[in-house]
């Protein structure tokens, strides 16, 4: 009976072992978002190292935040349904993300000009907190201010094709506008709701004449309404892959042996 105790303890620690480098291997990849942001382009078929990784993608459509692995990878982009052929797509470029982090790459300027727009996206913020930065994505709306309504602003001088860097504020209802630096309204956006533990990107979009917002939420963190919490780096499978771990061993024990066998996502 020592025996068995003594297996199952070493089998055990060797199973906690394994399931911790599993979600060590789990870290090791970045998150990257997708956002057609060029008013004039058609649909597109993006690209990774030569792969169809989304498809049909529309202006103003977000891809949701898609597990790369770490490193750099070529990215292009080409005309939704057309052949792809190396060396001719419509808009390319060597992107390098790091482990454990998170991005959005934004297909922006008229289609004449197209190019990547990337940023850094936050995973955190204060408990009871919401987080907003504001990214100028219409190339040929001016240089503009978002802030309250007939109040301070909030965010000064963003222009095109730039994003902020992200504010804390206390989560709640605002009436804020995008205006000129002047004070000339361009967008009014009364009643924007920013949730508690929540971290919000807002893209102004389109051509100056029919300026829109893209809100995307980065983050959300426990007790933020709506939906589960989560980092958006898969803490959820993190669970499931341990339980899995955890029971494999014991059936492991019970039968007498057990065996390794390692998975690697390159």
């Amino acid at each position: 009976m020592k025996k068995i105790l003594v297996t199952l303890a070493v089998v055990l620690s060797m199973v906690f072992s394994l399931g911790a480098a599993a979600l060590a291997d789990n870290h090791e990849g970045a998150k990257v978002r997708v956002v057609h942001a060029s008013p004039d382009a058609p649909a597109v078929d993006v690209y990774v190292n030569g792969e169809l990784t989304l498809e049909d993608v529309p202006f103003k459509a977000d891809s949701g935040y898609l597990d790369v692995p770490a490193g750099t990878h070529n990215v292009e982009v080409f005309a939704a349904g057309s052949e792809y052929m190396e060396g001719e797509a419509v808009l390319q470029a060597d992107l390098t993300v790091e482990a454990g982090k998170a991005y959005t790459v934004a297909a922006a300027n008229v289609l004449e000009s197209i190019e990547f727009v990337v940023a850094e996206d936050s995973m955190e913020v204060t408990e009871g907190k919401t987080k907003i930065r504001v990214g100028h994505l219409s190339p040929d709306a001016p240089t503009v201010d978002v802030g309250l309504i007939g109040g301070d602003a909030v965010f000064s001088g963003a222009t095109f094709p730039g994003i902020t860097d992200y504010m804390e504020l206390d989560a709640g209802t605002y009436d804020l506008e995008i205006r000129t630096p002047d004070g000339t309204q361009v967008l009014p956006l009364e009643g924007t709701e920013l949730a508690a533990n929540t971290v919000y990107s807002v893209f102004a979009i389109n051509t100056a004449d029919s300026l829109e917002v893209l809100a995307l939420v980065d983050y959300q963190g426990a007790g933020a309404p709506g939906e589960m919490p989560s980092t958006g780096l898969g803490a959820p499978e993190q669970n499931t892959m341990m339980y899995l771990l955890v029971a494999g061993g014991l059936v492991l024990v019970m039968g007498g042996a057990f065996a390794f066998r390692r998975r690697f996502q390159n």
